[in-house]
Parts: C-alpha cells; structure tokens; sequence
C-alpha cells in the first residue's frame, strides 16, 4: 500500500501544489506587511499582515485560498492608503 492509501484511510489528504503555492506567497507578503506595519507604525499593516499570515489555516479550498489571499491584500492596501492620508 503506498503512502497517498494510508494518508486516505486515515482520512487525510495532502492539498495540492496550488495550495501551498498560495499558502507560502500569502504567508510571506502577510509577513512582509507585519515587519513594515511594524517599523512605520501603521495598525493596517500590521492587522492585515496578521490575517494573511494565519487565514490558511482556517480555509481548506484552494479558489477560496487565492480568492481571500487577493481580497485581504487588496483591502489590507486600501485601508493603509486610506489611514495613510487622514
């Protein structure tokens, strides 16, 4: 029995490579805004990097992943340029 079998059996299954892809690229850039929000003291960056760093641990689907991936980073960067300029 090979691997992929008793992963299944056991009622596990291993995400696809698309996932991960969009676990790592959404888990640096969350990572990224952290630092940054962090240094220049912008909550925004600093809330919406927290979000993107831990939101795949909550999402099992992969459109959905990318999905919230491009609308957190889109409102993540809104509301910065929006704080930003009161």
């Amino acid at each position: 029995m090979d691997l992929t079998q008793n992963l299944s059996t056991l009622g596990l299954e291993l995400p696809s490579a698309s996932y991960l892809l969009g676990s790592v690229l959404f888990g640096l850039l969350g990572y990224a805004a952290f630092r940054f929000g962090r240094k220049q003291g912008r909550t925004a960056l600093i809330w919406g990097g927290l979000v993107l760093m831990l939101y795949p641990y909550v999402v099992s689907g992969t459109w959905q992943l990318w999905l919230m991936g491009v609308v957190l980073c889109a409102v993540m960067f809104a509301a910065d340029k929006w704080l930003v300029g009161r």
